[in-house]
């Protein structure tokens, strides 16, 4: 599996779909969507997946002078988090690429239905007319950080839950991450966010790969956040595992709907010669300490701000909603 720093052909999105999920912010959630799309689309292609009937919606809510770098296309689905229930997509060893479709079950159950997301891997494979190689693993991308040399960071706490694959051990799901994405060491964080419970602790809250072996990872300047020592001892892993850290000590909160909600600027997507780093619509000193700590870390891109505070409403951010397709 590439890293998600290099060169891509293109981005996909899907087009929110579940109102009970978004708990009044539907609205809200597509106008963040289709802001994401139309920044991405500024650096590359985006082929967005919209639910049946919706296509028509979701063209015209992005076309702002992108209408020739994005492609709609209809498919059903329960809701917009391609990065967990969507294909991942590897280059194989004679330079090709391939799908890999992993089980989906909406976050060890907790929203149903899913099997329109479950399916959706077989058909985006199909639609970019690339293979398919099934695994029997549930397994969300958010779940999962690679840098493109062989490394591959989870968390206990989301791959080890008992409703994500119970009977499967650690040795046996390495197994399966070693067959299908071609990764060769994995590091397991204890933990993610005390308040990324949707998820059971997604990693793409907590560090991203910036280049082989170097990782932006998550802090907090507060010693009386509830996840400074998780924060702390993830840090601590990874800084034993030999991996390069850079410490983004930002971690805004927000409040969407009455309730409040952290936007972890990690939780950000690489696109072509940029990144994308969601921030908290209501903080902007937080968006611009981050944006400046992510320039210094990557200077050779250019840091686009993306205010997502309704995606952490929602459960998730940037990356989620996202998914690469390599060259």
């Amino acid at each position: 599996m590439p890293g998600e720093f290099t060169e891509h052909e293109r981005t996909l999105v899907a087009w929110p779909a579940r109102e009970a999920l978004w708990g009044g912010q539907l609205d809200r959630a597509k106008h963040c969507h289709a802001n994401v799309i139309r920044a991405v689309a500024r650096f590359e292609p985006v082929m967005v997946v919209a639910n049946l009937g919706a296509g028509r919606e979701a063209a015209a809510a992005v076309d702002h002078g992108h209408a020739r770098d994005v492609e709609v296309m209809e498919a059903p689905i329960d809701d917009s988090w391609i990065r967990d229930n969507g294909p991942i997509f590897v280059c194989t060893a004679d330079d090709t690429r391939a799908g890999v479709d992993f089980r989906f079950n909406g976050w060890g159950e907790k929203y149903a239905p899913y099997d329109k997301d479950d399916a959706l891997g077989a058909r985006l494979c199909e639609r970019l007319g690339l293979p398919r190689h099934m695994s029997p693993l549930v397994l969300e991308g958010g779940a999962i950080a690679v840098d493109g040399a062989g490394m591959l960071v989870t968390t206990e706490q989301c791959l080890l839950h008992p409703t994500r694959n119970p009977g499967l051990g650690k040795q046996e799901i390495e197994d399966e991450l070693r067959r299908m994405l071609g990764v060769e060491r994995i590091v397991w964080l204890e933990r993610g966010l005390v308040e990324d419970r949707d998820t059971d602790g997604h990693v793409d809250n907590l560090c991203a790969f910036i280049a082989p072996g170097v990782a932006l990872v998550q802090g907090t300047s507060d010693p009386a956040n509830p996840n400074a020592a998780i924060l702390a001892a993830n840090r601590a892993c990874l800084d034993a595992a030999g991996i390069e850290t850079i410490v983004v000590e930002v971690l805004p909160y927000d409040r969407v709907g009455g309730r409040e909600v952290v936007v972890p600027p990690l939780n950000l997507y690489f696109v072509n010669g940029g990144v994308l780093v969601p921030v908290a619509d209501g903080d902007p000193e937080a968006a611009r300490v981050a944006a400046e700590r992510i320039s210094a870390a990557i200077p050779d891109r250019q840091v686009e701000p993306v205010p997502a505070s309704v995606l952490a409403y929602g459960g998730g951010g940037v990356h989620c909603i996202t998914q690469q397709v390599p060259v």
